[in-house]
């Protein structure tokens, strides 16, 4: 996502402008990872509210740290980071003042599924929540270290180099710690099928 195509700029092109102080180049970043970064934060925090405020601060640092970043540096893990240690600082805040049940967060519609397939009957749609309601308390119940990896990687498309970059370790860590959180994974759901 970092290159694109019809002669649009890159993230890191837009970075660098942004560095030198062209404040327009922030719009398209912001259009272009806006969603990716909440579908990110959403994953990590199952919080809405939170996702919508988090989101907006990833943003601000970009604007506050662009003269950190770093010539020929990939932009997505960069933001990525920051959105992560945004979601670890939530998280430890959350441990302090804990708040709603996983269950109430569900019943306020705060996971909607996207819609069920045309002529799907009720029972088939009640499934298909407890289903994704499963995989998601299953994800929410990783460790963080281990959520992170696999939320960038299997829900935000990122390459186990860029997720490396991203959380300042090795692609080998990486790739254990996808190892790890796909086995605790696994096991949950087990427990929860009942097998």
């Amino acid at each position: 996502m970092d290159a694109n195509p019809g002669g649009c700029p890159s993230d890191e092109e837009l970075m660098s402008r942004l560095r030198d102080g062209d404040d327009d180049a922030l719009t398209p970043l912001l259009r272009r990872w806006e969603v990716p970064v909440k579908g990110f934060l959403f994953r990590l925090l199952g919080s809405t509210a939170d996702t919508e405020d988090l989101a907006q601060e990833t943003f601000v640092r970009v604007y506050g740290k662009r003269v950190a970043f770093r010539e020929g540096a990939r932009f997505s893990p960069w933001l990525f980071a920051i959105a992560a240690n945004l979601a670890k600082n939530r998280l430890r805040w959350w441990k302090r003042r804990p708040v709603g049940s996983l269950d109430a967060w569900i019943e306020a519609g705060g996971d909607a599924p996207d819609g069920s397939p045309a002529g799907a009957s009720a029972a088939a749609v009640a499934v298909r929540r407890e289903q994704i309601a499963a995989v998601q308390a299953a994800v929410l119940a990783l460790p963080l270290a281990l959520r992170v990896p696999l939320v960038l990687f299997a829900y935000e498309d990122q390459p186990v180099a860029g997720i490396a970059a991203a959380l300042g370790c090795t692609p080998k860590a990486v790739e254990n710690r996808l190892h790890r959180a796909r086995q605790g994974l696994r096991h949950a759901l087990q427990a929860v099928a009942g097998g």
